[in-house]
């Protein structure tokens, strides 16, 4: 579809309108077989620094674990007092372990295989959709109103272990997701892929500084910038909004908000956002009996120091962060298209053609190089070839989700990074689409810095814009 001229952009692309015609665009799809992803840095495969290999595969280990809330085989109490997965790899398993939200989707058969008995599957979790966690924007007025004077926007945790035979008299209720559906007041996230993200986190802020001075220099109405961490004002860079800081962090959040255990980093049982006094109508917290749940005291998850081997004196969350630090980046690959092999020189024109019309802008091809690492060598002087600026851009009204996370407002999200697209099912922040050309449109919205560069793309040839799918594909 060409959409109304503006004029501002023609002249950028009017050279590219010479190229060939294709009947229509399609999106190749998500390409199967094995690429390689999901593999340790070659430095860790290498077992340099010694050790490091251990620690990759114990960290691959627990990423894996299913929690519960006592008595667990695996040994890793906690789970509860409200959860959104029993396990790090249930919500990053696509392609591989670390990755993001599968085919199936777990948490759709948590209320009838005994892991939230009590509970209701909420109507947007289908056995086929994608893995999600959700938010309502604002809080709600005592007579079920919503108040958009009280922003909200934390994690409304969808099961409870209520009924579970390990959580004692522990009784809770879901979060009112028919009337938040109802209303309008839901959005969506699904989980980041972390293949790659030991580099991202050992860029260095100078590196990003100057790499957004340099992006914002550009005819495509575009004006990144970087989210900070509220404490030290460095710059933050994981999460849909670029909110966290570190893998440790990101590591301890999730273990915390999406499985409720405690941990070194937070340290106490999370209630929901309308239970602890921040704009909710309560001051409740959570009941007595659904506090320490695993009868072991606070934090459930700790140090080891009697443990051996090494790596096994770890807590849990120290060895997420190692595990998802000592990830490869995903390696590109071919692209099969109707059951036919696409050309090199397809997959080169397309990425000839995301950079010309813009597309490179945001989605850096190379970010920066890292700086050295004390972590392993791999780690350090390396180029990052994300597909991302780690900025955060405003998206306009068709994306936004009024949600704010440190500088990042309510349509701000950091460019996603595109390495690994080409093994990705659910695409946007909230997995609305599985279709790349329908992620495209939706970059164009009232007040989204995407605009004239998707207005770029619709106006290419349909085998023009066919070569973007194929490059992208291809990642």
């Amino acid at each position: 579809m060409i959409k109304p001229a503006r004029l501002a952009y023609s002249f950028i692309f009017a050279a590219l309108l010479l190229g060939g015609t294709a009947l229509s665009q399609t999106d190749p799809g998500v390409q199967s077989g094995n690429r390689g992803t999901g593999a340790a840095l070659s430095s860790v495969l290498s077992n340099s620094p010694s050790g490091i290999l251990s620690f990759f595969t114990d960290g691959q280990s627990r990423f894996q674990d299913v929690e519960s809330v006592s008595n667990s085989p695996t040994g890793n109490n906690g789970l509860g007092p409200r959860f959104n997965s029993t396990s790090c790899s249930s919500c990053h398993a696509q392609p591989a372990v670390g990755g993001t939200g599968a085919a199936m989707n777990p948490q759709f058969s948590f209320t009838s295989n005994g892991t939230a008995p009590r509970d209701t599957t909420p109507s947007f979790i289908t056995a086929t959709g994608p893995t999600l966690e959700a938010r309502f924007p604002f809080f709600f007025n005592s007579n079920g109103t919503v108040n958009y004077n009280s922003p909200n926007g934390g994690v409304e945790t969808l099961f409870t272990v209520s009924g579970r035979s390990d959580a004692g008299t522990c009784s809770l209720p879901q979060p009112s997701f028919a009337t938040a559906q109802s209303e309008g007041n839901i959005i969506f996230r699904i989980p980041t892929p972390t293949f790659g993200a030991g580099l991202i986190e050992n860029l260095d802020d100078s590196t990003l500084l100057s790499n957004t001075l340099a992006n914002n220099n550009n005819y495509f109405g575009i004006s990144g910038t970087l989210n900070h961490n509220g404490n030290d004002g460095t710059v933050t860079r994981f999460g849909w909004k670029a909110q966290n800081k570190s893998l440790h962090i990101f590591s301890g959040e999730a273990y915390n908000v999406e499985m409720g255990i405690s941990n070194l980093l937070f340290t106490q049982d999370r209630p929901l956002p309308g239970e602890d006094g921040g704009g909710g109508t309560g001051l409740t917290g959570l009941p007595s009996n659904c506090l320490n749940l695993s009868g072991t005291g606070y934090p459930e998850d700790t140090s080891n120091p009697a443990a051996t081997p090494n790596s096994a004196v770890l807590d849990d969350v120290s060895a997420f962060a190692n595990f998802m630090r000592a990830l490869a980046p995903p390696p590109t690959g071919g692209v099969v298209l109707n059951g036919q092999q696409v050309s090199s020189s397809t997959i080169s024109a397309g990425a000839s053609l995301f950079s010309s019309i813009g597309c490179a802008t945001c989605h850096n091809p190379t970010v920066g190089t890292t700086q050295v690492s004390n972590f392993t060598s791999s780690l350090s002087r390396a180029p990052v070839n994300a597909y991302s600026d780690i900025e955060i851009h405003h998206m306009g009204s068709g994306l936004a989700d009024n949600v704010s996370q440190g500088g990042a407002g309510g349509d701000q999200f950091r460019t996603a990074p595109l390495w690994g697209l080409g093994q990705r099912i659910f695409l946007l922040h909230d997995g609305r689409t599985t279709n790349l050309l329908t992620a495209i449109e939706n970059h164009d919205g009232n007040g989204s810095e995407a605009s004239g560069v998707e207005y770029n793309f619709d106006n290419l040839t349909t085998t023009q814009q066919q070569q973007i799918l194929d490059f992208l594909r291809s990642l």
